[in-house]
């Protein structure tokens, strides 16, 4: 179900890899951030956004990979936004988006996976500022609702996941850390922080989610194995 975790924001979590959808009450109605995973689960959503009663105009991914990239019918026919980075590499990568999604989740829709419009230039229909960097993803993005005191992070600061790099870009973890310390400074006034995958932080837990995933980069560039339990640890 969708608990609420600051005004007008709702958070609905998978059996999935601990997947958080978002959902963000905007002016004209709702924003839906990176919904799933499986199709029970999309079901469940849509009934629970039946009774807030407010209309979903619009939907967000946060980055292009294939479980941020999902949607439903029931949700709507509305324009999907993401960064122009991100809807080009989902464009691109759509069928791939497909084949994965069929082998995790095989009874989600899989005809509107990746259909994403890049945001506009001259200004965001999405509530609150757009965040774009390239950490663990190019083309990735959080959303600082800065009037609600919340940054949805994407795939940054989980509780469960290691930060996730990509291998096939260089200057990384130096790059990641780069977005750390410009999310860091972003969210010195924030009370809520809703990673992709995990809980949800609030308070001085937030803090500690950058700390930990600093170290993590630290052993990294010492070329040390870091000593971290959260799920998807490096063999």
């Amino acid at each position: 179900m969708l608990n609420e975790v600051a005004d007008g924001v709702w958070v609905r979590q998978s059996e999935w890899v601990w997947s958080n959808t978002t959902v963000v009450r905007g002016d004209d109605g709702l924003v839906v951030v990176d919904p799933g995973i499986h199709g029970a689960e999309l079901d469940a959503l849509a009934d629970d956004l039946d009774r807030l009663g407010i209309p979903v105009v619009a939907g967000f991914s946060t980055h292009p990979h294939w479980d941020h990239l999902l949607w439903h019918p029931r949700f709507g026919d509305v324009p999907r936004y993401a960064t122009a980075a991100n809807a080009r590499i989902a464009g691109e990568a759509r069928e791939r988006a497909q084949a994965m999604a069929k082998e995790t989740a095989p009874d989600i829709p899989l005809e509107p996976i990746a259909r994403l419009t890049p945001l506009p230039a001259d200004g965001t229909p999405i509530p609150g500022e757009i965040i774009e960097h390239d950490a663990h993803a190019v083309g990735h993005a959080a959303v600082l609702l800065a009037d609600r005191g919340v940054l949805i992070a994407g795939d940054l600061l989980s509780d469960v996941l290691i930060p996730l790099l990509d291998p096939r870009r260089d200057e990384q973890p130096d790059a990641y850390q780069a977005v750390l310390d410009r999310l860091e400074k972003t969210a010195e006034h924030v009370d809520v922080l809703i990673p992709g995958h995990g809980e949800v932080a609030e308070g001085r837990e937030i803090a500690a989610r950058f700390a930990v995933d600093r170290a993590y980069l630290d052993a990294l560039r010492r070329g040390e194995d870091p000593e971290d339990e959260r799920w998807g640890k490096r063999k």
